[in-house]
């Protein structure tokens, strides 16, 4: 019974190991608080109850009275308004990171900050010269100024569209969003405009808000873009690198710090500042520094520097039942504040950094640009403090790790790519893909959620889709439950792939020189680099002269929890994508809205959504949508 108990909590025998733990010391979990939260309220799934004015709360009965708010808002109205506003908050959540890195950029670039430098000089000038900004002749620290200028100015309305949107989709997809009115004039526009329709009194047309929240979802599609695009100039286009995934990587002779959150403007500092400091922790007993990684800080670290990622998402409150977790260092966005408490449980300083995210219980150490290093440099001395502290002490580290080969940017696949076609390196995935070795792509993204055995959503999807020969690619605590799972270690590729994908892996493996197949699952990196994909995509689209709409291409985000999921999924939605969200979406309470996304928006933009919380029948779904795609093509 226990066992069954673990396993539907999780699938990862590490995080079972890490609640068993719990329960044995009396340290509160995400699951205990799901149990006492239980039941859940009904009318919220279903999007049936709003407090945006003080009149409320108010609950609509799908099954009787009453049928209307008490301002006269009907049950569409309502589940409209909510949606939307889930789109804004995603959108302003990715944007936010977005700008933070324009803003970093443009104190590198005026000379403000000295703790940064341009990583990587070719992104910088493929980001300009798509943006059109002159780079003959110029020096970089100015071309940089002008991109982070360009950033910036994206956020605010204006008469021109916003660049990180009309320039990364295809030509086709400009005139469709065109056509709809869906392009963004700012991003910051996009998400004051749907807080001021979802007020009270103002937008009750159910399509009308859907269409407003569809073109704040473009918005985030440009927040993700800009972030990846900056981060890359920034910290370096990430290339394939070798590590570990999971709680055994931990160290009980380490100074063991997890870095968690979302944006890599601290963390990469603190990466580099560690290795400075091995003296330091060694002098203090320790072997050295560990780094680890948490959720999508994680991904940013991993897929360029090789930190190991110990865990992701449902299961962040795990890595420090283990008693050897010496501090986490949080920037924002998906950091539970229980945290805190489990910190207080465990001894481990929990170190908050950024102005937006503070936490009760946790020392804050404020976080600027001007004084990155120093302030790295003062989250490490804690951690050796705290480990001066455990030194000695009896520690459980489960004995779970898997090996993860990631860090596939676009620039990766297509370099990887050109060795077996130089000329025209996007021909040999097309050829594959017209030929049936690849059936089509499939994009997962998004969290865990606690409603879901954690991790089995993507598991039992990945599994079919892998076996039906479909390429797979993952993002953010998406990638994260895979690598846990072995699904990035290329040792696994046979086992897991159809004939057709593990040969065109293998092919593309062995002319790169690696003596083997590239692992199953692709990383592409933290949540904001779904990006990659949509540039995947769009790149096929154009060397097929097709638009977005007409690929064999599907996202997944089987587990989410975010509202940054919900945005994600409206802009997938969007670039004619068939999305899949695989928990209940509060959307069912009202009939019209549910067909729209499920249904009529396909009529507009070409993609849709699909709700399945059956991940069998989800994958089902996903190979028909792929195989409709295939057909529309001519394609068997």
């Amino acid at each position: 019974m226990e066992k069954e108990k673990l396993t539907g909590r999780s699938m990862d025998p590490a995080v079972q190991e890490m609640i068993s733990r719990a329960a044995k010391e009396g340290v509160e979990t995400v699951w205990d608080r799901l149990e006492k939260m239980e039941p859940q309220c009904g009318f919220g799934d279903l999007g049936l109850c709003c407090r945006h004015c003080l009149q409320g709360p108010c609950r609509i009965n799908p099954f009787g009275e009453p049928q209307r708010g008490i301002c006269g808002a009907s049950a569409d109205t309502m589940v409209a308004r909510g949606l939307d506003r889930a789109i804004a908050a995603g959108t302003a959540a990715h944007s936010g990171h977005a700008r933070h890195l324009a803003h970093t950029l443009k104190k590198m670039a005026k000379g403000e900050t000295t703790d940064y430098t341009i990583k990587d000089r070719d992104k910088l000038l493929a980001v300009a010269g798509r943006l059109g900004i002159a780079v003959e002749g110029r020096e970089d620290m100015a071309i940089a100024l002008d991109v982070a200028e360009a950033a910036l100015a994206d956020f605010h309305e204006k008469d021109t569209p916003v660049l990180w949107a009309a320039t990364t989709v295809t030509p086709g997809r400009v005139k469709v969003l065109s056509d709809l009115g869906l392009v963004p004039r700012g991003i910051d526009h996009e998400i004051s405009e749907i807080m001021h329709r979802t007020l009270y009194g103002v937008d009750a047309d159910p399509v009308n808000l859907l269409l407003g929240g569809l073109r704040c979802g473009v918005a985030d599609l440009a927040g993700c873009y800009m972030g990846t695009d900056l981060a890359d100039i920034l910290f370096g286009v990430p290339r394939p690198v070798v590590t570990e995934a999971n709680l055994g990587t931990l160290k009980a002779d380490a100074v063991n710090v997890a870095l968690h959150g979302h944006n890599p403007v601290l963390s990469d500092i603190i990466v580099s500042v560690a290795r400075e400091m091995e003296a330091e922790a060694q002098k203090a007993g320790a072997s050295g520094i560990n780094l680890l990684g948490i959720c999508c800080t994680g991904n940013e670290i991993l897929m360029r520097h090789g930190v190991p990622s110990c865990t992701h998402s449902v299961s962040q409150e795990m890595v420090m039942l283990t008693g050897a977790l010496d501090a986490m260092v949080v920037d924002y966005q998906c950091i539970m504040p229980a945290v805190a408490t489990v910190a207080e449980c465990c001894g481990t300083p929990l170190i908050t950094t950024m102005e937006i995210c503070k936490i009760p219980g946790a020392t804050h150490i404020q976080f600027h640009e001007e004084t990155a290093v120093e302030n790295a440099k003062a989250a490490l001395r804690q951690a050796i403090a705290a480990f001066t502290r455990r030194k000695g002490k009896p520690v459980q580290i489960p004995a779970v790790k898997q090996k993860v080969v990631a860090g596939f940017s676009v620039e990766t696949i297509v370099g990887a790519l050109a060795k077996l076609n130089a000329e025209d390196p996007l021909k040999p995935l097309i050829d594959n893909i017209v030929a049936g070795n690849i059936r089509g792509v499939c994009l997962f993204a998004g969290c865990n959620n606690v409603k879901v055995s954690q991790d089995l959503n993507f598991l039992t999807i990945a599994r079919r889709l892998l076996q039906e020969n479909v390429l797979v690619l993952a993002t953010g605590c998406g990638a994260g439950a895979l690598m846990r799972h072995g699904f990035l270690d290329p040792a696994n590729t046979a086992a897991l792939c159809g004939d057709g994908l593990k040969a065109v892996l293998t092919a593309v493996g062995e002319a790169n020189g690696l003596g083997g197949p590239l692992p199953p699952v692709l990383h592409l990196g933290s949540c904001v680099d779904n990006s990659r994909a949509v540039a995947v995509a769009v790149a096929v689209a154009n060397r097929l002269g097709v638009d977005t709409d007409k690929l064999p291409v599907v996202a997944s985000a089987a587990e989410a929890v975010s509202e940054k999921a919900v945005s994600i999924g409206a802009y997938a939605v969007a670039a004619g994508l068939p999305t899949h969200v695989g928990v209940m979406l509060p959307v069912l309470g009202s009939p019209l809205v549910t067909q729209v996304l499920t249904e009529k928006v396909k009529d507009l933009t070409g993609g849709y959504f699909i709700v399945e919380l059956d991940p069998a029948a989800a994958a089902e779904k996903l190979l028909a949508a792929i195989d409709q795609r295939r057909a529309g093509l001519g394609l068997k």
